[in-house]
């Protein structure tokens, strides 16, 4: 498998893509990207109700070095960039940042999928549906995290 390496412009978020701003999706870097589409699942793995809470997952995104900040939350999206989103564990479409409580820190994982075609998904898909569709798909993995934390 080429390696995908995926990169964040911060270790710790920023208001913008938190509660405590315009919680907008950020931007995702990828270098060595070898493929047809791109799927993108984060996880916050400590959340208290469950074991890896997904507050975002979104596919059929094209092979860019840099996925754009800001993908509307909608189930399918053209601008900044085509994709295809589902329903999050929020119960709700598109990216949702952090929001821990005060006085605490959570961890985002960002999982980033190279695949070799465009899944046939529709729009508000679950992350059980889309690790089921990318079976066989995988090109390429990466990843990386990021931290938030509130003050107390």
């Amino acid at each position: 498998m080429k390696p995908l390496i995926v990169s964040l412009d911060f270790l710790e978020f920023p208001p913008t893509h938190t509660c405590d701003g315009e919680n907008i999706s950020p931007a995702i870097r990828l270098q060595g990207l070898s493929a047809v589409s791109v799927a993108v699942m984060v996880f916050n793995p400590f959340e208290k109700s469950c074991c890896s809470f997904t507050p975002w997952i979104c596919w059929n995104l094209p092979p860019v070095p840099v996925i754009p900040a800001g993908i509307p939350r909608e189930g399918i999206t053209t601008m900044p960039v085509p994709s295809v989103q589902g329903k999050t564990d929020y119960g709700t479409i598109g990216y949702t940042g952090p929001c821990p409580p005060p006085g605490s820190m959570i961890r985002y994982q960002f999982k980033i999928y190279g695949l070799d075609t465009l899944l046939d998904l529709s729009a508000g898909s679950d992350k059980r549906a889309l690790v089921e569709a990318m079976k066989g798909h995988v090109l390429q993995f990466g990843e990386t995290v990021a931290l938030c934390s509130r003050q107390g």
